[in-house]
């Protein structure tokens, strides 16, 4: 394997560990602090004990979802730490995790909020203004903005790769 390679292996996790750290603060922050949603609450209502019972179901399973997620994340990390290959400079490693924050809030909000309708960011009647806020922001600005630190870290790697006869 190149160099390069390797060190994609290392990159590949940190986008991989922001998609879970997505999902977890989702699921924590959204379903559990604010209690906004539920997995399915939208498809049912969470009104009786039953269905909250089935809403807790679908959200423990999108956990254990996320959890493989990151796991597979911090053994890829691992992998490339352990063969002592390349490592993604700090800048860079948090634009990769932002990146790929944004990047499940992104798919999980286009699947599950407009295309499935499985639940919304807010179950009220004006629900529109959170998702596509959420689609906004919380996917598009954190791609965006993950991408720039990630551009800049690796930037901050060529320039301490060159010669010192080149650095000007």
């Amino acid at each position: 394997m190149s160099e390069h390679t390797h060190y994609r292996k290392a990159a590949s996790a940190g986008i991989l560990l922001g998609i879970g750290m997505g999902g977890f603060v989702d699921g924590i922050v959204l379903h559990q602090i604010f209690q906004w949603h539920n997995m399915v609450s939208n498809w049912i209502p969470p009104t009786t004990m039953e269905a909250m019972s089935t809403n807790m179901l679908w959200d423990g399973l999108f956990h254990a979802f996320v959890w493989v997620v990151t796991l597979v994340g911090i053994m890829m990390l691992w992998s490339a730490a352990y063969r002592r290959e390349p490592i993604p400079t700090l800048k860079s490693m948090i634009g990769r995790l932002i990146l790929g924050w944004g990047l499940f809030n992104l798919i999980e909000g286009i699947i599950n909020h407009q295309i499935l309708a499985v639940h919304y960011v807010r179950q009220v009647p004006n629900y529109t203004v959170y998702n596509w806020t959420f689609l906004a922001i919380g996917g598009v600005l954190f791609i965006l903005l993950g991408w720039m630190l990630m551009k800049a870290g690796q930037r901050v790697t060529a320039e301490r790769s060159l010669p010192d006869a080149h650095k000007g």
